[in-house]
This record gives C-alpha cells, sequence and structure tokens, in this order.
C-alpha cells in the first residue's frame, strides 16, 4: 500500500503560539499547477483583536530591550531563514514564482534583516539630537517606539514585501500585527514557524491570514494600533485615512503594488524606521 504524505496544517502565529482562526474558517491555497495545496486560516476580527492584545502585552518588555539586543535578535532571525531558504524558497514558488526568482527573494529578505539589525543601535545617533535654545536650558530630542503597529503585507513579494513592513517597526522596539498576503500568504506561514524558534519573543510579531476586505477596515479604526504601514489599492488607501484619522493613528502608506520595487534601497533604510517613531524633547535647566 502507498503512504500518504503527511502534508502540515498551516496556522497563524499569535502571541508566540500557533492557533486556527477563531472563526474556524479556512481558505485553500493552491500550488503553481493549480492543484490543492492546503488551507489557511481565514481569520477575523476577533483574532485581530487578540493579536492585538499578544502585541500589547509584549510591547513594555520588547520596548525595554537594549539596541544592541534588538540588532542581535534581528540578525539572528536573518540567519535563521538563510538556513531554511530552500524551504522558503519552496513556500514563494507556490504562488507561481519560478525558482530562482524565489530564491531571490529570499536572499533579500535576508538581506534586508541583517540591514535592519545594523541599524537598531545606530538611528537614535542619527534622529535623535540637540538643539540649540536662546535660554539657560540644554535642549534634547530623543525617539521612542510608537506602541502596536498594523502592518498590511503586499501580494508581489509576499516574503520581501512582509519582511520590509515588519522590520523596521520591531527595530525601533515597537510590536507589529501583520496581515499577509491574500492570495500568497504561505511564505508568512513559514516565516511565523521560524519567528517561533527565533529569540523574538513571542507577541512582538503576530501573523494574521485572511481577506482584506474584510480585516482591514478593522486594521484602520482599531484604536490600540498607534500607526499603520500598508500596501493599498484606492479604495482601501481611503479606508485606512478615514479610518486613521477616527482613531487618531499615524498612516504610512507605501507606494501602489505596481510601483514599487520591494528589491530596491527605496524600501529600506532609515526613513522608514523614523516614520513609525515618536520624537521626545526635554528642557534642562542649566544653573541656579
Amino acid at each position: 500500500m502507498n503512504r500518504l504524505i503527511v502534508t502540515k496544517t498551516p496556522k497563524v502565529y499569535i502571541g508566540g503560539a500557533f492557533v486556527r482562526s477563531e472563526s474556524g474558517r479556512v481558505f485553500p491555497v493552491k500550488d503553481a499547477a493549480g492543484a490543492f495545496f492546503a488551507n489557511v486560516p481565514q481569520c477575523t476580527r476577533k483574532d485581530l483583536r487578540n493579536a492585538v492584545e499578544a502585541a500589547a502585552k509584549a510591547g513594555p518588555g520588547w520596548a525595554r530591550r537594549t539596541a544592541y539586543n534588538r540588532g542581535q535578535i534581528l540578525y539572528r532571525l536573518g540567519e535563521m531563514l538563510e538556513s531554511r531558504s530552500s524551504e522558503m524558497a519552496e513556500a514563494i514558488a507556490l504562488g507561481a514564482a519560478g525558482r530562482r526568482a524565489a530564491l531571490r527573494e529570499v536572499v533579500a529578505a535576508v538581506d534586508r534583516l541583517i540591514h535592519y539589525a545594523g541599524w537598531a543601535d545606530k538611528y537614535e545617533q542619527v534622529l535623535g539630537s540637540v538643539n540649540p535654545v536662546s535660554s539657560p536650558h540644554f535642549n534634547f530630542t530623543v525617539t521612542e517606539p510608537m506602541g502596536i503597529v498594523g502592518v498590511v503585507a503586499p501580494d508581489a513579494a509576499p516574503l520581501l514585501g512582509l519582511v520590509s513592513l515588519i522590520a523596521p517597526a520591531i527595530t525601533s522596539g515597537n510590536t507589529v500585527v501583520a496581515l499577509a498576503s491574500g492570495t500568497h500568504p504561505y511564505p508568512a506561514v513559514v516565516f511565523g514557524e521560524m519567528l517561533a524558534t527565533s529569540d523574538l519573543p513571542g507577541g512582538v510579531v503576530n501573523l494574521l491570514t485572511g481577506f482584506r476586505k474584510e480585516l482591514i477596515p478593522t486594521f484602520a479604526t482599531h484604536t490600540h494600533l498607534r500607526a499603520i504601514t500598508a500596501v493599498a489599492d484606492a479604495a482601501e488607501r481611503k479606508a485606512l485615512r478615514l479610518g486613521g484619522a477616527d482613531s487618531v493613528k499615524r498612516v504610512r502608506l507605501v507606494k501602489a503594488e505596481d510601483d514599487t520595487d520591494w528589491f530596491g534601497d527605496a524600501e529600506s533604510g532609515l526613513y522608514a524606521i523614523r516614520d513609525l517613531i515618536e520624537f521626545k524633547t526635554t528642557w534642562h535647566p542649566i544653573g541656579a
């Protein structure tokens, strides 16, 4: 008798644990040939709220970590992705990407994690400042994490786009609730397995899978999300802007998906970190 292959049961990664959708709903993922591959959880607003709660619990501890330690953890995550590059390339290739293109995306994602690991203990020196003032005060500005950042990943470059949006947020001490690509969610599932076995504390990054039309309105209006960074079409951009204004959150919208080169230098660097931090200025009196 021929043995049936035991296939993986994809789950979402919330609070350091792998869970099924609260509703129990799933949607099918097919391989490049159009054959059924797996059922992926179809997350609901309740799953998003659970992820926000997990991110809120993890936030203070992650923000208190030294910048050097956060850089070490990001570097280790890059190492883990490098060591499992073949498996991740297979996950990306499910979305009809060729093997060579999938490997190129994995390599770029590793490089992006290492890039932000290098920035972890340097961005403060560049973005912070000592300010000249015409009074007897020592005036200086330092950076602080915003809190919980919502991420809406693109369908193109499902791994690299996801990593490019998550990495600058956690580099500065934020926690993240991310919605994976709706059409190619499987790379995010595999990435969640790497997060679970890395040194990144549970709850710092939470990965959801599901349909954008169901979850983006909640991302936009959830008051505990302090910022949104997303790739969105015109209707989604409008919903995010209106919801962000109503709930008083920062909204960072990456260029339209067709205009974004995720492999280029423009989608990484200091300014991506700057967009997801707060600045605090202190006036310290000098003299009697």
